[in-house]
Order: structure tokens, then sequence, then C-alpha cells
């Protein structure tokens, strides 16, 4: 059998969307899905933004790339946006989430290397985590699935249980030069790291000189209800990933980081051909220009009380079904008792919902974060009918 030309490392679904119509994607086939998946908390602004889209536009009319060998002033633009609304003081633009996890790693071993202490260079990181699929976020992952094939790993990482904070503590060695992690998990299963354990990560930092790096891939921009989800625990990290929704569907991501931390990253120490092009930038100015605010922010954390709230009262009837919701904001975790694979492709495939399967049972609902009432109630009548014609005994393992 002769290879497909998209290389096969996907396990495609029979969905083929080819339009977008705010909250809803339509397949090639006409079907209409209401989308609880949003491209895996991407599509913050649903499909179809008119801001969005206009901003693309114009600038696309009038200059999308020049490379970083030139001044650029779109890019200085947006970098000051997020240092004014953010912990950090300055900003690498990048092109994915995993470019910005990889510049942050890279960041932190710059400042023990700028500082004559080239052994600092170990990251511990926490299981079940999920950093992206370069070698180096592979290696700072513990999920032997994603290292399959790619063995020997990137040396310089050390995994401990998350929201275990004396197992972090125990783990700090002579080698150590600070901590990776999510606030939130996503991929891991919309896993909240606790107050006591994210405060206890920054103090064990600062008592041991030791960078603190936030993963905010997916739980960032607006997306758990604050603009960053570090807000949320009276800390600030010292390095932040940030991508998904910072485009809103156009490709890029961020690496933030205060001027102490970036004291390592110095003229030849890094660097990205396309990262931070003005067709990006217009990007994100348009993405802040709508979230980037209180209204919307708590517009967000209204909608996502409303969904956790429904969700609490509804799952009780299928006690052999569901577990219980977990979450922030618009980024919330079902957690089943069965296997979720099956029962998002039952979702999916027989009652037009999108939604996503992440670790530990757990089915993801990330819906656009500018979803309104009606698409609440949608979501609700969807996941209950589902809910009602699923046999978990008849779904494949």
């Amino acid at each position: 059998m002769s290879i497909t030309p998209l290389m096969p490392v996907y396990p495609r679904c029979e969905v083929r969307p080819v339009r977008g119509e705010h909250c809803h994607l339509i397949s090639e086939d006409g079907r209409r899905f209401l989308d609880f998946a949003s491209g895996i908390a991407v599509n913050a602004l649903g499909h179809s933004n008119a801001h969005l889209i206009g901003a693309i536009q114009r600038q696309a009319a009038e200059l999308m790339h020049v490379s970083n060998l030139y001044g650029s002033p779109q890019g200085e633009k947006l970098a000051q946006r997020l240092v004014d609304l953010t912990f950090a003081d300055t900003v690498f633009f990048t092109n994915s989430g995993a470019e910005a996890v990889e510049c942050a790693i890279k960041t932190a071993r710059a400042y023990h290397s700028h500082g004559g202490n080239d052994h600092k260079f170990e990251l511990i990181s926490f299981k079940n985590a999920f950093h992206g699929r370069t070698m180096g976020t592979i290696s700072a992952s513990n999920q032997e699935k994603m290292h399959h094939g790619f063995l020997p790993l990137l040396p310089g990482f050390k995994y401990v249980e998350f929201d275990d904070l004396e197992a972090a503590k125990a783990a700090i060695g002579p080698n150590t030069a600070g901590f990776l992690v999510e606030p939130i998990q996503g991929e891991g299963g919309i896993r909240v790291g606790s107050d006591a354990f994210l405060q206890g990560l920054r103090a064990l930092a600062d008592e041991h000189d030791l960078m603190l790096i936030f993963d905010e891939v997916q739980c960032g921009v607006a997306r758990s209800g604050t603009l960053y989800a570090y807000e949320q625990f009276g800390i600030e990290p010292d390095i932040l990933a940030s991508a998904k929704g910072i485009g809103a569907g156009f490709p890029m991501g961020a690496c933030l980081a205060t001027e102490k931390a970036a004291r390592g990253m110095v003229f030849g120490t890094h660097g990205s051909t396309y990262g931070g092009n003005p067709l990006a930038m217009a990007a994100g100015e348009a993405v802040l220009d709508v979230v980037a605010n209180d209204a919307f922010l708590a517009d967000v954390r209204a909608k996502g009380d409303r969904i956790r709230s429904r969700l609490e009262q509804f799952i009780g009837n299928y006690p052999e079904l569901f577990d219980h919701v977990r979450g922030r904001g618009l980024l919330l975790g079902l957690k089943l008792r069965v296997e979720p694979r099956a029962f998002v492709a039952h979702m999916r495939d027989s009652h037009q919902l999108l939604t996503v399967a992440a670790g530990d049972q757990t089915v993801r609902i990330i819906p656009p974060l500018v979803i309104d009432d009606s698409h609440i109630d949608e979501f609700m009548e969807k996941l209950s009918a589902a809910a009602a014609s699923f046999v978990p005994q008849a779904q494949p393992a």
C-alpha cells in the first residue's frame, strides 16, 4: 500500500470541514457541527471573525514578511502591548507553541550560563504534561507514547508528579535550572494546579535562584478567564510560553520573560525566519483588541460558570458515564468513567458535536470564547442526546 500524500501521522476522522461560521463548522458533505473543540483551543474568536479577517487582509496587502534582519514596527508594537498587559519585560515571537516552549527552555538555560553556571541546565517538569512535539519538548514530557521511535531523548529533564510540591522540592539538585509546568494541564486532562503547589514552586525558585516557566500554550490568552492563568494563582512566572489562541487561527506563539530571566538571550542566541512576521503581528493585535479587556474576561468566566453549573446538574443522570467537571473559564474537562475517545466520536458522528479527548479519561470542552447562551443550550442538548444514546460496551476499545 502506498503512503498518503499527507504523511499519515494523524488518525483523521471522517469530518472534513470546508467552511466555518462563528461557532459552527460545515463539512464537505454539508453537515453542520457545533465546534466546542476550537481547533484544540486555537479558534478563540470562532470562525470567520470579521475583525480578525480584516486585520489580516489589510496587513497582507501591505507587507507579509521581511525577516528579522530589519526593524519591526509591527513586532515592537505587539510586544509592547504584551509587556504592558503581563509580568513580562520582553517577548520573542514564534510560529507555534512548541517553538515558544523551546525558546523558554533556552532562556532558562541561558540565564544560568550567562551567570557562569553552565552546570545548571536541568529542568524539573511534571508527569502527564504536554509541551509539544519537537525533540526538546517531547524530552520535557514523561509520556512514553510520544517517545516511542525517537530515542534517545535529549538530556536535561527530570519528571515528578504534578501538583506534588514535596516531590518537586526533593528533585532539586546541583544541576537544576528551574521548573517547567502547565498551571492547568491541557492534554493531561484539564488538571488545575493548586494554589499551594504553584505558589510553592515560585517560593522554591526564589530560594534557589531557579527559573519558573509556565507553559500557557493552551490555558493562556483569556481561555481560563484571565488573560493568562498565572494571574489566578497570585504569583508571576519568570518565563511564559504562549500560542494557540494568541493568533486565533493564524500560526503564532510567543515567549514572554522578565528582564532578569532574559539576561542570557543576547545577539545570536536565538532566531526564527518567520517568527514575528507582520502578518502574524496583525493577527495578534486583532485578538488582543477583543480579549484583553475586563468586560470580555468577565464574560468568559461567567459563560464558563454557566456551562460548569449545567454540566454538574446534568451528569448525575448518568453516573455510570460521567465522574466530575473541572477546569477554569472556558477550559473545562468532563471526566468520564470510561475511556473518552469512543464518547467523543459518538458525539461527533451521531450528534454533530465536536469536543476533544484528553488524558485521565477526560473530554475537553473548549469552545470559542465568543459563544453565547444559544450555543450553550445547543451544547447541552447535543450532549444530553449523546449520553442517552451511548452504549459504552458497544464501542471499540
